[in-house]
């Protein structure tokens, strides 16, 4: 069965990015050996990707610059309103995750989607219940602003923690939305 999955960092004060939508603080922070994910078990998982257009932006413009910036070969769906230049394997769409989850789980073909970012379109997904589990890396930085973790309010039950390098780790399993 595909699980929708959110595989991201974030500060401790709950930011993915900085208000400049700029990932340095992540990029500088030691990670570790061990994990209670490695990201080669996590993607071996995946099958399709979901990403919205401030997370793909920031990839391209980091492509060749950063480290693994554009490693995906899944089918990549883009959430965008906007737009955008045609790169092979990347389908863009616009409207509710729910119009949408045929397709993605069709391409995902019996594997996992990663959510790549960001927070409002993983709030998006889980309101749809298409968001099974929030697996998140905290770095011991904090930003004041920027990209929060997540847009909304959402009761999320612990599944498991560890530590890789300076980050702490925890995966959630996503309960709902809260009212």
């Amino acid at each position: 069965m595909t699980r929708y999955r959110f595989f991201t960092a974030t500060s401790l004060d709950g930011f993915l990015a900085d208000e400049y939508d700029s990932l340095d603080w992540l990029l500088s922070q030691p990670t570790g050996e061990e994990s209670i994910l490695p990201y080669d078990d996590f993607i071996a998982e995946v099958g399709a990707i979901v990403t919205g257009r401030t997370t793909y932006d920031w990839v391209l413009e980091h492509d060749g610059a950063v480290e693994g910036a554009w490693v995906y070969t899944q089918p990549t769906f883009l959430f965008t309103h906007r737009a955008t230049e045609q790169r092979e394997g990347v389908t863009a769409v616009s409207g509710p995750p729910a119009e949408h989850r045929t397709a993605i789980a069709a391409a995902a073909d019996g594997k996992d989607v990663w959510i790549v970012g960001g927070g409002d379109l993983a709030a998006e997904f889980a309101r749809a219940g298409m968001l099974d589990e929030v697996y998140v890396s905290i770095a011991p930085v904090t930003l004041g602003s920027g990209r929060p973790l997540m847009g909304g309010r959402f009761d999320l039950e612990l599944r498991e923690l560890g530590r890789s390098g300076a980050f702490l780790e925890a995966r959630y399993e996503v309960v709902g939305e809260r009212r």
